[in-house]
């Protein structure tokens, strides 16, 4: 039967602190805050956290370094050899379906020390100086 003397507190709850309340409860005169000091006065417990840098202390910060300029895709000469015939145009479009780029959105830098074997034109895409070269040849 259920009573008072057999009611049992929910398993993993702990019974609160009566802090203060005289020496019996085992955290009388102090009140577990030890003796003078800022720490053991009312009130003030909290000025250590005031400033600006602990608060910065305590955010959890994101590792790393991110930059804000956006990567070149980079293309090399020889896949552009494999890729395009003589008169195409070489664009966002023409190097996605080729399979060379992977976004529209990012800029494309041609790059390359081999030889551009085929004679393509490009548009809105950028090129290195050795590739730039051989264009105007």
């Amino acid at each position: 039967m259920l009573g008072l003397n057999n009611v049992k507190a929910k398993k993993g709850q702990k019974k609160a602190r009566y802090v203060g309340r005289g020496h019996g409860s085992g955290l009388g005169t102090t009140a577990g805050r030890g003796c003078k000091g800022q720490k053991a006065r009312s009130g003030v417990s909290g000025l250590k956290k005031l400033g600006m840098r602990p608060r910065i202390l305590q955010t959890p910060k994101l590792r790393g370094f991110r930059s804000m300029y956006v990567k070149n895709q980079v293309v090399q000469v020889t896949s552009l050899n494999k890729a395009f015939k003589d008169g195409d145009v070489v664009n966002y479009k023409s190097l996605l379906k080729a399979g060379l780029i992977e976004r529209t959105n990012q800029p494309v830098k041609v790059l390359g020390k081999d030889k551009l074997s085929v004679k393509v034109s490009f548009a809105d895409v950028q090129l290195s100086r050795s590739v730039a070269e051989q264009v105007k040849k």
